[in-house]
């Protein structure tokens, strides 16, 4: 029928296309009250008349059962037309991505036409490309263990390098021993350990003097907050706020340990093995 009605048959078919898809089912035929019905021959005009109760009334006021009218209808129509356009014909939905791959398709025996070469992506790997590995399974794993051996040794060596941690930043100060167990960590408040241990835990990680925005930094710094959320959840199992915000807070930890293995894979991979992490 849209083949029809955009001109690809010729007009006597149109009339009949448009006519049978107007009708309704009626006893069996296809009939629609008060409408015009058309009875199409290939090397005719069309007959038109009116549809009145079960009959149809020609412009000569004689009347023919719907049956032989409408039957004779759909069969010029289907002879016409061809099978495709008959009533009850179904159509296949041309989804978006087939069009455009037709497209495409169309494009490429454009230029090939043309003789334009058309160079593969920069990205892309033949189908017939070799695959070497260059270094055997038992060579990566003991690399692996000496680089997770040297990465220990030097975390052991800042860590002895470091001053023991004092109540209200008094480290690295002068005092007798009496002050000095005055000031221990042993006899200040939870928030005071925690903040002691974050400072020391950054900095293991610091790039130079002072630093707190480096990715590594920023994951120790997280992933204090968060073994402190885990703490207070463990004792307040129905606290659902601090539960969202300690979700944030593994999504961000994730998002920068997922750029630091982009980046700085060997920062990446010391941070993941100090801190114990599963990834």
């Amino acid at each position: 029928l849209r083949a029809a009605k955009s001109g690809g048959y010729p007009r006597q078919a149109t009339m009949a296309a448009v006519a049978a898809a107007s009708a309704i089912r009626f006893g069996g035929t296809l009939v629609r009250r008060g409408r015009s019905a058309a009875t199409v021959s290939v090397n005719s005009a069309p007959t038109l008349g009116v549809l009145s109760g079960s009959s149809i009334i020609q412009p000569t006021g004689t009347a023919q059962s719907p049956s032989s009218s409408v039957g004779g209808l759909l069969l010029d129509l289907h002879s016409s037309l061809g099978p495709s356009a008959a009533i009850g014909a179904t159509r296949t939905a041309v989804t978006k991505s087939r069009r455009h791959r037709d497209a495409k398709k169309k494009r490429r025996a454009r230029l090939a036409e043309l003789g334009i070469e058309q160079r593969p992506p920069s990205w892309h790997i033949p189908r017939d490309a070799p695959i070497v590995n260059a270094l055997s399974k038992e060579e990566r794993s003991r690399e692996s263990r000496e680089y997770d051996e040297k990465a220990s040794a030097l975390m052991k060596d800042k860590i002895g390098r470091q001053d023991e941690a004092l109540r209200f930043d008094f480290t690295g100060l002068q005092m007798s021993d009496r002050v000095r167990k005055l000031f221990d960590l042993t006899n200040g408040s939870q928030k005071e350990v925690v903040k002691a241990q974050k400072k020391r835990g950054m900095e293991l990680f610091q790039l130079r003097e002072g630093d707190t925005g480096s990715s590594a930094v920023q994951v120790i710094a997280l992933t204090t907050r968060i073994q402190q959320l885990q703490t207070h959840m463990a004792s307040h199992k129905k606290d659902k706020h601090s539960k969202r915000g300690m979700d944030a807070l593994y999504v961000r930890r994730r998002k920068l340990l997922d750029y630091m293995e982009r980046k700085d894979y060997d920062s990446y991979r010391r941070v993941v093995k100090t801190l114990g992490l599963i990834r």
